[in-house]
C-alpha cells in the first residue's frame, strides 16, 4: 500500500520557492514538447543535389517519422556552407533547426579562423549520419583513365588543368589539394556553390576533373558519360568495386573520405538533443535506409552526441593540418 503524505504548510516564500523548483524540474519536457509541435527543419549549405543534401532527405524522412513531425530540408548554400552554419547557429535553441554538416565545417574553422561562428561556442553535436569515399571521375575528352595518366598529364600542364569544386574548404576541395600535395602536381579549382552545379559542367566538360562524391556521379560513370578513375578510400568500395583506390594506383597512404552529421544550436537542451539523436540512431537502424543509403555510395556512421562531438574535434584538429600545410586561405 502507498503511504500518502501531507504537504506541510508553508509561508509564501517557500511556496514561491517550490513553484520555482517545478517549473525547473519541468523544463526539458516542455522543451520537448516545444520541439515537438514544430516541422523540424534541416538545413544544407549545399545546393540540391549533392552529398549532404541526398543523405538529408534520406535520414530526415525517417527522423520525422520516429518523431511525429513534419520535416523540411532547405538549401541555403554559399561560402563553404558557412551561410546555413551561421543560420543554425542563430536559431531557437529548441531543437526545431538542425544542420546537416560536412566534413567542410571542420575544415571551415582553420580557413576562416575570423568567423564568430565556432563549434563548441555555438554549435553542439547530435549525431553522426552517414559516409562515403569520393571518386576520382573525368571528362571522356580529357583522355585520362587511370591516376598515372592525369599525373603525367598534370605535370606536363602545370596549372591547366581545372578541377570542380562544391566550394572552397568542402570535401572536394580538400581532396584535390591533399592530391596535388602528394603527386606533385598543381590543377586548378574553380569554386561552385554545390555539388549538383559542379556536376553540369562537368558533364558538358567545361572542367574536366572532380573529386566527387559518390552518389552523384554514379550513374553518369556506369553509363560512360564520365570516366571514373580511383576512389578515396582505404579500400576499394563497394559501389564502384572495379575501380582501384588512389593509394593502390600510386599515391601510398591517400585517404579522404566525405562524413555528414547533425549539429544543433548551442544551449539546446540535453533531453531534446538526445531525442533528436535517438530518432537518428533509428532511422540508421532501418533496413530500407540502409539500403537507399547504399545505393547512394554511403555507409551508416553511427554515433550519439557525445561520439559525435569527440570526432568533431579530432577532425577539426585533423584538417586544421591539412589546411596549414596546403596553404588554402579565405576567398
Amino acid at each position: 500500500m502507498i503511504k500518502k503524505r501531507a504537504i506541510p504548510a508553508r509561508g509564501p516564500s517557500l511556496v514561491l520557492a517550490a513553484a520555482s523548483a517545478l517549473i525547473f524540474a519541468c523544463a526539458p519536457g516542455h522543451a520537448q514538447q516545444a520541439q515537438q509541435a514544430k516541422t523540424l527543419k534541416i538545413l544544407v549549405g549545399f545546393a540540391a543535389g549533392g552529398p549532404a543534401d541526398i543523405v538529408a532527405r534520406l535520414v530526415g524522412t525517417r527522423m520525422g517519422e520516429t518523431l511525429g513531425q513534419g520535416v523540411v530540408i532547405e538549401n541555403r548554400g554559399g561560402a563553404g556552407g558557412y551561410i546555413a552554419t551561421e543560420a543554425v547557429a542563430r536559431a531557437d535553441p529548441d531543437g526545431a533547426t538542425i544542420l546537416m554538416t560536412p566534413l567542410a565545417n571542420a575544415a571551415n574553422e582553420a580557413i576562416y579562423k575570423t568567423r564568430r561562428i565556432k563549434y563548441g561556442d555555438n554549435l553542439t553535436a547530435v549525431a553522426a549520419v552517414a559516409e562515403t569515399a569520393n571518386v576520382l571521375v573525368v571528362h571522356p575528352s580529357l583522355g585520362a583513365k587511370t591516376v598515372g595518366a592525369l599525373i603525367a598529364l598534370a605535370k606536363s600542364k602545370p596549372g591547366d588543368i581545372v578541377y570542380a569544386s562544391a566550394g572552397r574548404g568542402t570535401a572536394t576541395h580538400l581532396t584535390s589539394e591533399l592530391f596535388n600535395l602528394m603527386a606533385g602536381v598543381k590543377m586548378s579549382p574553380v569554386h561552385y556553390r554545390g555539388g549538383g552545379e559542379t556536376i553540369r559542367d562537368l558533364l558538358s566538360g567545361e572542367v574536366k576533373v572532380m573529386f566527387s562524391s559518390i552518389p552523384p556521379v554514379l550513374e553518369f560513370i556506369k553509363d560512360s558519360r564520365l570516366t571514373g578513375v580511383a576512389t578515396t578510400g582505404p579500400k576499394r568500395d563497394l559501389a564502384l568495386p572495379d575501380l582501384p583506390t588512389v593509394a593502390e594506383s600510386g599515391l601510398p597512404g591517400f585517404d579522404m573520405r566525405l562524413w555528414l552529421g547533425f549539429l544543433a544550436p548551442t544551449g539546446t537542451p540535453r533531453p531534446v538533443i538526445d531525442r533528436l539523436a535517438a530518432s537518428v540512431e533509428q532511422a540508421l537502424k532501418s533496413p530500407e535506409t540502409v539500403k537507399a543509403l547504399a545505393a547512394q555510395g554511403f555507409d551508416p556512421l553511427v554515433g550519439g552526441p557525445d561520439q559525435f562531438d569527440k570526432f568533431m574535434r579530432a577532425e577539426i584538429v585533423k584538417w586544421g593540418k591539412v589546411v596549414e600545410a596546403v596553404g588554402i586561405t579565405p576567398e
